[in-house]
């Protein structure tokens, strides 16, 4: 039992995260589904009538429609059944009569499943094992490589003294039920364990829920082995089961005989199927048995006759009222039949039979539970058989004889024809009152009048408001409409001081752009000098282009007019740089000089002295070869170093016929050098000129040893990083930097035609010129024009904005203009309406597009929108914006992405919706990225001894040869052979080479490697356009291979594998800097330990000089945990050097020494303190004593020595990368922050930490001393992936995460090899299996899937745009635009009726809860829905608590019972914002967790009025989306629904195979459902629904309905099960972080963003209140400037560092840039009950012309004015109630946020 408990515990404590299957987790990826947690999960279905009907259809219905859902959705899975497990598919509290039952089901579903998935659905696999032990189940897994497995946990969310199930039989034990359930779980669980000890993560499928194209569900996060020794070593769970067969006796010989027998007899008779065949050779089996009477055996066989002779719509019946001796006596039968039949199902010799005979397999209609009773009933009245035809009663008589059963008619005689039963006749009963059709609200506008005049609807007469929903808005219309209206621009005057603070704090913004720009420009100490823009045609632009593209030839020719002078000049400067460099010890040292001395040369100088520049680099290099090529037996990386300056030297003989001044002599000298080397020919261009070197080249080609390798062989294996990778490039003149390759050409020809394009290329491949080519585009057409530049984070929005002010200026003619402008919820930099550039995130974007004041103005001059990194729209939680947005945009889009899984579906898509706004589209693609990455493994050593940060070696590229790193050859990833190749799984040259080698040596006489594969073919000199070709036929030859089993494919695989598979830990590593002699202790590392293994990882990428490097993890805390940890280790070991170096403490004495000689030098300088900001600082000291002071400084050792900053060789900083002045100023304003202290030492050590929780100027800081140099570690979740430009030599994925996906991993694998200075970049895998990092590089991209996009608040939204626009053409355009889409839905149907359907029955919900008028006006809290859009369903709970009057109720009290009203109020918001449901609990874990925390957990129920009142919203919902469904049904369709979905099975007869296929009146068959789903309607259900998850799960096919998009919120614990997680109220009670995790099960790294969502819901709804009751003080805020209370911390932390900087001189030596001087203040929220004041912009102005001619009167009550009755409230009354709210809201606000801060100060 101990075992147990600590099993359960065990799983109690697991991590869990709530994701996206689809989008967030496994793509297309293949899983398991357990069939058993499957089965149970459908059978357990509450619609189900099973243990009593015996509805199998309807289960098999369930279980097919499940699966389905899954496949429609993209997934790629199979089914696994183990025999142990089949009793754990019977529900709770199932009579031990009806257990079989089940069984049966079980068997008849995997045969059916096994028979028909071939044909419909191939790629879906059903095996079956014996259990999870099984020798052959893990082979199969093996060599399935499955990604997760779906289960159950067996938990069940009803307690189980409240299960109406345990009640509902009154022989049940209870004790024999809680230990069945204890028993589901162990096995269960004991399952899940065993699957992830082998490193499987876990989706379980008990609280799986749809949601669009998502599949939302808990994923139970992976252990540790050392965990799992100490869990569980017991596994008979996994091996055996409590199996019940004793109660037959069969013997299989004799019954294979009978089937054969029976088969032979009925043929000539009846269409044998095996429905046909197991029904008859069951009863015949059971023949002589008690239970075997001949009424229920005839019975029986008459049910058979029926199921395949009647349609399926007439077989919904009322189960017959049996008396209960009767009816256990009939369960005894069923039962018995249950058992028998299922026996049967599992022989072998039943699926030989059935297969050789080639039967139909139609068991999934094997018995209709309800049909037999009624049948069974029937008879036993004596009604005799006619109920039968003829045909089927002649059927019936021969049966009968082949199992020799006395059938109804002749068993008359014996026992009376007329005998009276001993049971009461079935009970005439009607199904539940519904409505055959609801008339629906009248509704007329003349723009969407046209598009809904298709819709077939029956309207209701007028009506005036009655009862208590229609009084309270009756009077909030009167009395808001009375009020005069705010115009929503109008503001308050600011004051002077208002408005130098505004001005001040847009300075402040703009000089940290600045700062920022300059980080992405590499500009240093100088101001930044962005391109001057005019307005002047594209003409102009091209011929700037054209001249600056001559500039070289024009520097050429003058420098010729002025004669040798110049060129003599040069040579000079570069004789005394060279004398600088011949003094350099270090070759390695003099290299990196004199490459940075080529770089920064000026192009006229370049003209001069490149060529000889160029040869001095070869010569240098060629001295290093000369030393590395002697044996040197005690180093054994000097042969990868050797071989590394070799590749070097070619790739630099290879550049230089390009360079500028070549001449004879270089010439001559370099072929030389290649010829001694043996390196391949290269052409130089024919020369008449020569000259003499400056420097005489110290070559010895006598001592030099040549290459041993061939030419092709040498290049493949050392140059492919080196090679010319220009493909299809050429000159251009609308390109001035580069010369553009072929594909960028065309991006170019697009853009320039206006059409709409998009791009899909790799990271690194140059997209990004695009978006600043589109930019330039639009600042010269003219000052009006904007561009709107869409990114998924903010910190892409921050670098866009930041390289927008670094490339562009422009001069306007009017006062508030600006070039670019950034505008998030966090804070706008410049004016968002005044600008041409405006960058933003999607929701931002989203706001203004449909803000009506700006309609008739900012929206018509959006010419251009840019969607970066447009893959976001498959996002579980934005992804409907983004798709809103495409379906909306004005004018032409440019799209770019470099992962999109289904480019030309998602191109066809867009295409559709483009055209439909008059825009064409053209989709471009580019597969290659500009350096290839090289991926590999590590194993940490077991011993670590850390001494210091090593030196770094010159030459190497990549990280091969290094001790525990392991080459991953990209092909070795490719396992599973079922994913194919991925078209991005790219070859670099050497990759080919040894793919080549591998294939020759594994080739047969069947599979032969074609000779024009070898590599001899290649040139001479190698470029990568031949590598990309041979690549393609290598690729070609090798997927044929794996299409056959027979070819050497596997083999070809495990060889490549061998130095990954093969790697192993090294015992222990020494990291030991050169100058360092001091040896601290070793320390044993376990090698799963990401903090342990993490600094001896960085250590060998530091000996390759593989650094600047970002590890990628995907947990917030493990980031800052891993920073911390290396922090601590070079910390110790700095201080361990410190305390035992003779060196460190001689050097300290000299430095004692210095302080002390220097204070007795100028006791009086040191004395005074300078005096901040003067430019008089040393005043009273001579120039020539400053000299002085300079030159005795620089000689000293001691003058910049700080004993206190970090020692080299104990820091990961480039020094040399940072300026002190401006690492100061950072931490300066860093200071403000309230930072860590850890987090600004990390810093100064080189190190950083980047996710979405840190604060927003550190990630800045992070960002730029990256860009920068100076930190060359940085520790990031995703938030570095997505777009931003942070480069670096090596990516290390560090740990696994479920969030570690295909997508993920390539978009931040891109980050590796930095254009400009990485020829490879490096992959490493740190701490993941073998198996995930195969799984990660051979997995193709997730397809993009989309979102049923018309939701009720954008309808909502687009009525308020038209209304109070005055149905501007902006508006009018983009609605008709919307509505005219062919497909609204990525990756949905093309069905526009019903979409036009959906629409229309949205406007009658919205009319119906008194938000729309019958003219689509907004009315009433319109506003305050609208602006919660992004909760969507749940504001329009809000609105229905509001409009009956319950909050009015619940507030009233505020002023005298604070506490209890706040409390309440909590409660109700926790219940409709913010919603999470909980994972399914057992009692164990509300005892050890729940129970021991400050925690409630589990959301206390609703109070319950306010859950009388959302019920009755939902239940009014579902009467108007019923009717919806019923119309369209009505409308649109009329084939039957008569098959399953998944398989596509059809059921029953059709109206030609029978002329009565209706089930004998006699019978008593119920009317046949209409919109219900017939197979469901099999147990009894009408056209009358419980909830709308019951509408929209059982709904007839051909009928679209998402529940995710209707506008209700399921009420717990009525309308849901699964209660709701605590963790607001919890938070809002006791502000316990720690208990919202363990008890709650929130991570901490997502507290802060759950709680600040949280705020910002609440500062919604209060601006919103604000607002709509006009309090002057508190109103007038725009809604997209509203945040959250973490993110008001952050601005105060933004407040206190503006007003302490010296900002103003920083901004204005910006460029001019006509920045906007009215721009919003940010700190201006409507937080606190001030409310935010607001300029009235200039460009603005012309939208208000017409703003009081187009208010409308339709804001009344539609019907007219109505009566004052009695309980009207006066006008007064009305305010004050809705003050109170306002109070409540604004009071919990503020509790709420204080305890937030609190938490995260």
């Amino acid at each position: 039992m101990a075992e147990k408990s600590k099993l359960l515990d065990w799983y109690g404590k697991l991590p869990a995260r709530r994701v996206d299957l689809v989008g967030d987790y496994a793509g297309q990826e293949l899983f398991i589904v357990e069939g058993d947690g499957l089965l149970l999960r459908c059978f357990d279905d509450p619609n189900l009538d099973f243990t009593d009907g015996f509805q199998l259809l309807h289960a098999a219905y369930a279980v097919e429609h499940f699966l389905q859902n899954l496949l429609q959705r993209k997934t790629n899975f199979h089914l696994v059944f183990f025999d142990v497990h089949q009793e754990l598919c019977i529900p709770r509290a199932t009579p031990s009569v009806s257990r079989n039952k089940f069984l049966l089901a079980r068997a008849i579903l995997i045969r059916h499943l096994h028979v028909h998935l071939p044909t419909s659905h191939p790629t879906i696999k059903l095996y079956t094992f014996a259990s999870a032990l099984d020798s052959a189940f893990q082979s199969y897994l093996v060599a399935a490589g499955a990604y997760f497995i779906m289960t159950h946990d067996g938990a069940n969310p009803t307690p189980l003294d409240k299960d109406p199930r345990v009640h509902k039989h009154g022989d049940l034990d209870v004790d024999k039920v809680e230990s069945e359930e204890l028993r589901r779980r162990l096995v269960f669980r004991t399952t899940i364990f065993s699957f992830m000890d082998q490193g499987y993560n876990i989706a379980l499928i008990d609280g799986l829920e749809w949601m669009d194209t998502k599949i939302m569900t808990m994923v139970v996060e992976g252990i540790r082995k050392s965990t799992a020794e100490s869990i569980l070593h017991d596994q008979t769970y996994l091996s055996s089961a409590k199996i019940d067969k004793s109660s037959h006796n069969f013997e299989p010989d004799v019954l294979k005989s009978d089937v054969q027998s029976v088969l032979h007899e009925v043929a000539n008779f009846v269409t044998v199927s095996e429905k046909s065949l197991l029904t008859i050779v069951a009863l015949r089996a059971m023949k002589g048995q008690p239970v075997a009477d001949d009424q229920y055996m005839t019975a029986m066989l008459i049910q058979m006759l029926f199921t395949g002779h009647t349609v399926l719509s007439s077989r919904r019946l009322e189960t017959p009222a049996i008396d209960r001796n009767k009816h256990r006596e009939l369960d005894e039968f069923l039962a018995t039949f249950a058992q028998t039949s299922a026996w049967l199902l599992e022989q072998n010799f039943w699926k030989s039979i059935c297969t050789e005979s080639s039967l139909e397999c139609d068991l999934v209609d094997f018995i209709d539970g309800r049909l037999f009773a009624t049948i069974w009933f029937e008879l036993e009245k004596g009604s005799g058989l006619e109920m039968l035809s003829s045909r089927l009663r002649s059927k019936l008589q021969r049966l009968a004889e082949v199992i020799s059963v006395t059938t109804e008619t002749q068993k008359d005689h014996a026992r009376g024809v007329n005998k009276p039963s001993s049971m009461s006749p079935p009970v005439a009963k009607t199904d539940p009152p519904y409505a055959d059709r609801m008339a629906v609200l009248p509704f007329s506008h003349p723009i969407f009048d046209k598009h809904l005049k298709p819709i077939d609807i029956t309207v209701q007469p007028p009506r005036n408001p009655s009862g208590k929903s229609a009084k309270v808005f009756q009077e909030v219309s009167h009395w808001h409409n009375a009020k005069k209206r705010l115009d929503p621009k109008a503001a308050h005057a600011l004051s002077d001081r208002d408005k130098m603070r505004a001005m001040r704090r847009n300075q402040f913004f703009m000089a940290e752009m600045a700062s920022y720009a300059a980080s992405l420009t590499g500009v240093t100490g100088t101001i930044l000098k962005p391109e001057l823009v005019t307005v002047s045609g594209e003409g102009k632009a091209v011929k700037e282009a054209r001249a600056s593209g001559a500039g070289a030839l024009i520097i050429s020719a003058n420098s010729a007019a002025k004669g040798g002078g110049v060129a003599d000049k040069f040579m000079a400067a570069w004789k005394t740089v060279r004398a600088n460099l011949d003094a350099e010890r270090s070759l390695e040292a003099r290299y990196r000089k004199t490459k940075a001395y080529l770089r920064d040369l000026a192009t006229e100088k370049r003209a001069i002295v490149q060529a000889e520049v160029e040869y001095y680099i070869i010569c240098t290099l060629l001295k290093m070869y000369r030393i590395l090529s002697k044996p040197k037996p005690t180093e054994d990386a000097s042969q990868h170093q050797t071989d590394g300056v070799t590749a070097i030297i070619f790739s630099a003989i290879r550049r230089l016929p390009t360079a500028k001044g070549l001449t004879k002599t270089i010439v001559g000298q370099v072929r030389s050098i290649s010829k001694t080397l043996k390196l391949p020919e290269v052409e130089f261009p024919a020369l008449d000129t020569d000259g003499k070197l400056s420097f005489e080249p110290d070559l010895h080609l006598n001592e030099i040893k040549p290459v041993a390798s061939a030419y092709q062989e040498f290049q493949l294996l050392h140059c492919g990083p080196y090679m010319d990778r220009n493909l299809d490039s050429a000159p251009d003149a609308r390109v001035k930097s580069f010369d553009p390759d072929g594909w960028q050409r065309k991006v170019l020809d697009e853009l320039d035609a206006d059409r709409s394009i998009f791009v899909v290329a790799p990271t690194s491949a140059g997209k990004t010129f695009i978006s600043f080519y589109a930019m330039e585009k639009i600042l010269r057409k003219n000052d009006d024009s904007v561009l709107v530049y869409v990114a998924p984070t903010k910190a892409l929005v921050n670098q866009i904005g930041a390289e927008v002010q670094a490339r562009f200026t422009k001069k306007y003619r009017h006062a508030g203009r600006s070039v670019w402008a950034i505008h998030t919820r966090d804070y706008r930099i410049n004016n968002p309406s005044g600008c041409q550039i405006l960058v933003t995130v999607p929701h931002i974007l989203q706001i203004m597009l449909l803000s009506p004041s700006n309609a008739k103005a900012w929206s018509r001059k959006v010419k251009c929108i840019i969607f970066d990194e447009i893959h976001s729209i498959g996002q579980a939680e934005d992804g409907v914006v983004w798709e809103q947005l495409l379906l909306l945009a004005p004018c032409p889009i440019i799209a770019l992405s470099a992962t999109v899984g289904n480019p030309e579906q998602f191109n066809a898509w867009l295409t559709s919706t483009q055209q439909s706004s008059g825009f064409d589209v053209t989709m471009i693609t580019h597969q290659h990225r500009y350096s290839d990455l090289r991926k590999f493994t590590y194993k940490p050593p077991r011993q670590f001894v850390f001494n210091g940060i090593p030196k770094t070696s010159f030459g190497i590229l990549g990280l091969d040869g290094l001790d525990g790193l392991a080459f991953i050859h990209p092909v070795a990833s490719l396992v599973n052979k079922s994913r194919g190749i991925p078209q991005d799984l790219s070859l670099e040259a050497r990759d080919c080479l040894v793919l080549w080698r591998c294939m020759c040596r594994f080739q047969t006489e069947d599979y032969p490697v074609d000779k024009e594969l070898d590599p001899i073919h290649l040139p001479q000199v190698i470029r990568k356009a031949h590598i990309i070709e041979w690549e393609k036929q290598l690729k070609r030859l090798l997927q044929s291979w794996m299409l056959r089993e027979d070819s050497p494919f596997d083999r070809v695989v495990a060889d490549l594998g061998k130095p990954m598979n093969d790697s192993k830990s090294p015992t222990s590593y020494v990291s030991q800097p050169e100058e360092q002699s001091v040896t601290t202790e070793a320390m044993g590392i376990e090698a799963d330990d990401l903090y342990q293994t993490t600094l001896p990882l960085l250590c060998k990428l530091q000996e390759r000089d593989a650094l600047p490097a970002i590890l990628f993890n995907y947990d917030r805390n493990k980031c800052e945990g891993i920073c911390r940890t290396i922090m601590k280790q070079l910390k110790d070991a700095e201080n361990a050097m410190k305390n035992s170096s003779p060196a460190w403490k001689s050097k300290i004495r000299g430095y004692e020494q210095h302080l002390a000689n220097k204070s007795k030098q100028n006791p009086k300088k040191l004395a005074v303190p300078k005096r901040k900001g003067k430019a008089n600082d040393d005043e009273g000291t001579s120039k020539a004593d400053k000299m002085q002071d300079a030159a005795s400084e620089e000689a000293n050792p001691y003058a910049n020595f700080n004993p206190d900053a970090p020692v080299e060789s104990f820091h990961f900083a480039n020094i040399a990368k940072g300026e002190v002045d401006e690492l100061a100023k950072i931490h300066k304003d860093l200071k403000y922050r309230k930072l860590d202290p850890w987090m600004m030492e990390s810093l100064t050590r080189g190190i950083g930490v980047h996710h979405a929780g840190m604060n927003r100027k550190y990630r800045q800081a992070v960002e730029m001393l990256f860009r920068k140099g100076f930190l060359r570690v940085v520790i990031a979740t995703g938030t570095l992936a997505l777009g931003i430009n942070m480069p670096c030599a090596t990516v290390i994925f560090s740990g696994d995460s479920v969030f570690l996906t295909a997508l993920n991993f390539r978009q931040a694998a891109g980050r590796a090899g930095r254009r400009g200075f990485d020829l490879l970049g490096n992959v490493v895998f740190q701490n993941i299996t073998t198996a995930k990092v195969c799984r990660l590089l051979s997995s193709r991209l997730p397809d993009l899937t989309g979102h049923f996009p018309v939701t009720t608040t954008l309808i909502l939204r687009l009525f308020t745009l038209l209304h109070d626009s005055g149905n501007a053409k902006y508006a009018v355009d983009a609605i008709n635009s919307l509505l005219s889409q062919p497909r609204l839905y990525l990756d949905g149907p093309a069905f526009k009726d019903q979409v036009l359907h959906h629409l229309r029955f949205s406007i009658e919900y919205l009319r119906r809860h008194d938000l729309l008028s019958a003219g689509g006006a907004p009315l009433n809290f319109a506003g305050l829905t609208s602006h919660l859009y992004y909760t969507e369903n749940s504001s329009f709970a809000l609105n229905a608590l509001l409009k009956e009057g319950y909050l009015h109720e619940l507030c009233s009290d505020i002023d005298t019972a604070e506490s209890r009203v706040l409390r309440t109020l909590m409660i109700v918001m926790a219940h409709l914002f913010g919603r999470r449901p909980c994972r399914h609990s057992d009692q164990e874990y509300i005892e050890n967790i729940v129970k021991r925390s400050p925690s409630v957990v589990f959301l206390p129920p609703l109070p319950t009025q306010a859950s009388q009142i959302l019920q009755q919203h939902n239940k009014q919902t579902l009467q108007i989306f019923s009717t919806y469904v019923r119309t369209f049904v009505d409308q649109h369709i009329d084939l039957p629904d008569t098959k399953l979905p998944l398989t596509g099975f059809s059921i029953g007869a059709t109206d030609n195979q029978d002329t009565n296929t209706q089930l004998p009146a006699s019978l008593h068959p119920l009317p046949p459902t209409l919109i219900r789903s017939p197979f469901v309607a099999l147990s009894g259900h009408s056209d009358a629904f419980a909830s709308i998850s019951d509408l929209c799960r059982t709904v007839r096919s051909g009928v679209f309905l998402e529940e995710n998009v209707i506008p209700h919120l399921d009420v717990y614990p009525h309308e849901t099960e699964t209660p709701l997680n605590a963790y607001l109220y919890d938070f809002y009670m006791h502000g316990d972080i720690d208990s919202l995790e363990v008890a709650n099960g929130v991570r901490k790294s997502d507290v802060w963003f759950l709680l600040n969502d949280f705020s910002l819901v609440l500062a919604t709804i209060q601006t919103s209140l604000a607002n709509f009751m006009k309090i002057p003080e508190a109103s007038g805020g725009d809604m997209e400037d509203l945040i959250g209370g973490g993110d008001e911390g952050e601005e105060r932390s933004d407040e206190a560092a503006m007003t302490d900087s010296g900002y103003g001189s920083a901004a204005s030596s910006v460029a001019g840039d006509g920045l906007a001087v009215t721009t919003t203040s940010a700190s201006h929220r409507g937080q606190s009950g001030k409310g935010k004041e607001k300029v009235k912009e200039s460009w603005e102005l012309e939208a208000d012309a017409d703003a009081a001619a187009q208010e409308q009167e339709e804001e009344e009550w539609d019907d007219g004015a109505s009566s004052e009755g009695e309980g009207t409230k006066t006008v007064a009354e009305l305010e004050q109630g809705f003050l109170r709210i306002y109070k409540a809201v604004t009071r919990l606000k503020k509790e709420f946020d204080e305890k937030f801060r609190k938490m995260f100060a």
